[in-house]
Order: structure tokens, then sequence, then C-alpha cells
């Protein structure tokens, strides 16, 4: 997502500089951009079909218990997230887009081909379990053999998730009409097969792993990803190649390292380095820079000229590490000032992370059939979610905007705040909404002393729709607001924070997991989470904690986090012709396009990561 921005940080020189000399005729263009969407959807369709069902191949192949299988699926996830920002750094910095494609489709290759293995040799897992809470549990260099997989996995993610859609993008020359136009249709045909590729994964494959075979439900993705690289492959001689130019992360390394040294250097009477654009690093080739703010104060140290030796006779650092400009000093600053929105993203990611992982289990322990012959499979559920969001989305822009707008004359836009205020209440409901459900589940269950509650699945649908809601309300405005008070040069950074709270959404998620069934366990009641079996856990009580940490976020994001919707970060152009807000002061038809992107980025964001 972070590298979608064609107005990247670096584009200006990737423009002038990176472009590898090679025919118009035989490289670039529709040519090579065929290639590049076959391999990223047979890779999609290959990935989805594993992430939307492996919480209940764990579960069921390999005897573990549902917090075991919480942890494994989230901590995963995480993984994978953080992976891709070590991926677009190692790629702006050193691989270049196609080689960390390569590696990638290699890397995830090898991976679910070691998870098929796992469902097809049956020693390399444990003896399916017919009898809970009764079950063998795997051997430790069965998991080991399982994190292996997984763990490729993640290193797959980290090198095609930032790299796919920005690849696909160099192939064309924006700095023509006839460019822009077939960019345009490019990310159209990308999210077109990316959502035939997510069909197929969650309705046919999905099935055929949980009701005909495991290991033909998993050789299929394998096969595909083969397919994926091979494609990939044979159109080596048709794409454009740019190389890495550095990646914006190492500026604000340096800023904060330059400003440590520093520290206890006075600020009045210094002379501070802000040269032109031309002049400076790569991240201030956009034709916009930052004024000077007054915030983080302590940040103008890294742009003190201490000593007159700092610069060399072009006037140039000496140490870029002691010495950084005034513009990559304002763009940590842009960095820290969308922080405490941030958090309140990241709460709002851990609700969605229930419905993917508990949410799932408790499909598993109800009535799931349709008919005499057909069983929903428990994957299909995520893409409740997906169809609320799509459905609101709809209404929003299709019927609602145009209704109230001829009947008012006005824009009835809903601003940040209120989707933001709207997505978290919407996440506390969801909460309550399940925990509700899950003990009108577990009651009839044990009523009749079964496993499998008599309680139809469809009793879980509105719990998986309000998940879909959260995320069309508050993740999209949240990631509106990245995009918005960033410069556009800083885009790839606002991305590369969105994977990052999805990350910490799972690592505390987990956390939390952790701590109440430790704590729950040691009461002598019932415990909360654990075990084989969710009749034997208070998992609604859980989700009361879940919905009280929403209620936080709901407190803290109106008593502080909302004033920070408002601030705007000055910018003006290189001639100084003009200035304008870069946050939420931007004109209405500017706001409305990054909207519209934003929709499309969060699209992806939940595509991408149906368990997470």
């Amino acid at each position: 997502m972070e590298n979608v921005n064609t107005n990247s940080p670096y584009a200006l020189e990737l423009e002038q500089d990176e472009r590898i000399p090679s025919s118009s005729r035989e490289s670039g263009g529709w040519r090579s951009v065929k290639y590049i969407i076959g391999n990223e959807s047979f890779e999609k369709l290959a990935s989805m079909s594993l992430i939307s069902n492996l919480t209940v191949y764990l579960l069921t192949n390999y005897n573990l218990s549902g917090i075991f299988v919480v942890n494994v699926v989230q901590i995963w996830n995480g993984s994978s997230n953080i992976a891709s920002i070590i991926g677009a750094f190692i790629s702006d910095t050193y691989l270049g887009k196609f080689r960390t494609l390569l590696c990638g489709s290699i890397a995830s290759l090898l991976g679910i081909l070691t998870i098929t293995l796992t469902a097809g040799i049956h020693q390399l897992r444990p003896v399916t379990c017919k009898e809970r809470p009764h079950c063998q549990w795997p051997q430790g260099w069965q998991l080991a053999i399982l994190f292996t997989g997984l763990g490729l996995l993640s290193i797959g993610a980290g090198g095609i998730r930032p790299c796919n859609i920005a690849f696909g993008a160099d192939q064309f020359d924006t700095n023509t009409e006839k460019g822009k136009t077939h960019l345009e249709s490019f990310f159209n045909w990308w999210y077109f097969t990316f959502t035939i590729a997510l069909v197929i994964a969650l309705t046919g494959v999905v099935y055929i792993q949980t009701n005909v075979s495991w290991t033909l439900g998993f050789a299929i993705p394998t096969i595909c990803l083969a397919f994926s690289t091979t494609i990939f492959l044979l159109g080596r001689h048709t794409y454009i190649y740019k190389k890495p130019q550095g990646s914006i992360f190492s500026d604000m390394a340096k800023v904060i390292a330059a400003a440590y040294r520093k520290r206890k250097v006075h600020p009045s009477g210094g002379t501070l380095y802000n040269p032109p654009p031309s002049a400076s690093s790569a991240s201030e080739l956009e034709n916009v820079s930052i004024v000077q703010t007054d915030r983080f104060k302590f940040l103008d140290k890294a742009a003190i000229i201490a000593d007159p030796n700092e610069l060399n006779h072009q006037g140039m650092p000496r140490n870029a590490w002691r010495l950084c400009s005034l513009q990559q000093v304002e763009q940590l600053k842009c960095l820290l000032g969308i922080l405490p929105v941030w958090v309140t993203g990241i709460c709002c990611f851990m609700v969605m992370d229930q419905q993917n992982t508990f949410g799932v289990l408790q499909v598993i322990q109800t009535k799931r059939s349709i008919g005499p012959h057909f069983k929903v499979p428990p994957g299909w559920m995520n893409l409740i979610s997906m169809i609320a969001l799509s459905v609101w989305i709809y209404i929003y822009e299709c019927v609602y905007i145009p209704l109230v707008r001829r009947i008012t004359k006005k824009d009835p836009r809903l601003s940040m705040e209120q989707r933001i205020r709207i997505g978290i209440f919407l996440s506390i409901l969801c909460m309550l909404v399940a925990a509700v459900v899950e003990k009108k589940r577990r009651d009839s269950a044990l009523k009749l002393g079964l496993f499998v509650s008599p309680t139809s699945f469809a009793l879980l649908l509105p719990q998986f729709a309000l998940s879909g809601l959260n995320e069309a309300f508050a993740v999209v405005a949240i990631m509106e607001f990245f995009t918005l008070n960033v410069p556009e040069g800083m885009r790839t950074v606002a991305g590369a924070m969105f994977f990052l709270s999805l990350s910490l959404a799972n690592y505390i998620g987990s956390l939390i997991v952790n701590i109440v069934h430790r704590v729950t366990s040691q009461t002598g009641k019932t415990p909360w989470l654990g075990g084989h079996d969710l009749n034997h856990n208070r998992l609604d009580y859980f989700y009361y904690v879940i919905a009280a940490l929403g209620a936080l976020n709901f407190v803290y994001f109106n008593f502080f986090a909302s004033s920070y919707l408002i601030s705007g970060k000055k910018t003006k152009t290189q001639e100084g012709q003009s200035q304008h807000s870069v946050g939420a002061q931007m004109g209405e038809s500017a706001e409305q396009d990054d909207e519209e992107k934003v929709l499309d980025i969060v699209g992806t964001r939940q595509r991408e990561t149906t368990t997470t």
C-alpha cells in the first residue's frame, strides 16, 4: 500500500535517473503489466486461501487449544506486517522492487509448500483427535516445521506486499497523460483481479480444505504460487527496472541521532541548516516543502549548525548523523503529530482480530448445516465483514451523499471525527453483541451436554458485520487522516505506520489473551480462555474486557486524540508562490479524492489480512 503513491519521496529522482535504458516499445506498459497482474492474482489466491482458514487448520489438525491457536495466528499476522515494513526498507535501499518481489515469491512458495507437506504427510502432525479434550499434543519438532512454514510465509509477505502495486506503477511513464491514464486503468484491473482471486480463495478453496481434503486444499494454492512465480519470471525481459534510492526511514533515524548528540546545545542564536530542496536529501525532491513548526522543539537541535566545520565547502553536512536539514526534522514532526490518532486505530484493529480468531472458534461450535448435505465452512464468515464494509461504502457514496446533496444543496459528508467516533462506538457494540451471543451459544450447548451448540451460525452474523462496519467508519477515516496530515512525499511513511498499527494490535491482543488466561486460570473457577472447548470457558467475559478497552479508547479519542484532527501542517512550494495546509484544512475536492484512495487502501488491507 505504501508504494501505491506515484508521488513518493523519491519519485522525481526516479523519473530522472532511475530508469534503465531500454526501448519503450519493448519494455514497460501493458506488455509488462499483464505479467505483474497475473503474478499478483495467483499469489493472492494462494495466500488468502491459507490465511482465511489457518485458525481452523491448526485447531482441527494440530489439536491445539483455542488460546494457543489465537496466539499463533495473531503473532504470525503481526510478524507478517512488521516484515512488510522491513521489506519496503530493503526494496527502497538495497534490492529494488523486482528482486524484493522475486525473493518474497520464492519464500512464500517454500512456506506454503511446507504447510502443504504438514497436511499431506501425517507424521508431520499429531494423530487426528477423535474425542476432545483428550487429544495428542504435537511434538516439538512437528511445531518447528509448522512454524518454519509460517515464518517463510511472513518473509514472503514482507517482500510482496509493499512492492507488488509499486512495481506495476513503475511500468508507466507518469510524465505523460497517456501514462497517467494507463496507470489509473492498471489500478482498476489490479483491484478487479484481486477481488476475483479473493472470492475464489474464500469460497472454493476454503470449501475444499474444510469439507474435502486439507492436502488438496493446500496443494491448490501451492500450485498457484508456483504458477505465479513462473509468470513473474516470464516477463522479466519486458519490465522497466528502477534502482533503489534510499529510504525516508533513514532520514528519520538521522534526525533522532543528531538531536540526541546535540541535546546539550542551546537552540537560541544557532543557525538552522535549511538548504534548498535540490541540495537536500531524496525525501525533499517534492515540489512541496514543510514550514517550520513550534512543536517538538527539541528535535530542532538536529538542524542547528553548532560548528561551521559541520559543513563542507559545498555547504553539505560532513556527517549526516550529526547535522540534518530542517525539512528532515519537520518530516519527523509530521510523523509524531499523527501518533495520538494512530493509537486509536490500534484498539479498533484489536476488535477485528477477535472476530477473525475467537469468532471463528465460535462458528466451529455452532450448527453450520444448511439443508441435509451442506455445512458452511467457518472461514466463509470472514466474507461477512467484507460484505458489510462494501455495502456501507456503496450506500454512503452512491445513495446517501447524492440524495442528501440534492435535498440540502450542501455536501453531507461525515467529518473524520464523526466517522472515527462512530467506528469506535461500533467496535464496542460488536464486542457486546459477541458476548451476548457467546453466552447463548454456550448455555444451549451445556444444557444438552454437546460440544457443538444447536445454536445456528447465523446468530454470529451481526458481530462479523459490525466488525466490518467498524473498519468502514473508523479505519477508513484514520487512514484518510494519515494521508492528509503528511506531505505527499511522506505518504509511504503513513503506509508503514498503518502496517505497524496492525502489528501492534496483533501483539497487544496476544498479550491480553495470555494475561486474561493466566489470571482467570488461577481463580479456581471456570477460566475465561484456554482448552479445546469453548463450552468450558467464559469467552463472553473476555469480550466484555475488550469492550471496556473500546470504551476507554472512546474516552481517549474524545478528550485527547480528536484535537489532533484539526491540526494542519503548513507547506509551501519551492517557488514560494503559495501556501496550503496538508492537514484537515485542505480543499474539499482534494479531500474527496484522497478519501476515495483510502477506501481502496483499506479494502486491500482487509483482504490481505482477513485473519487480521
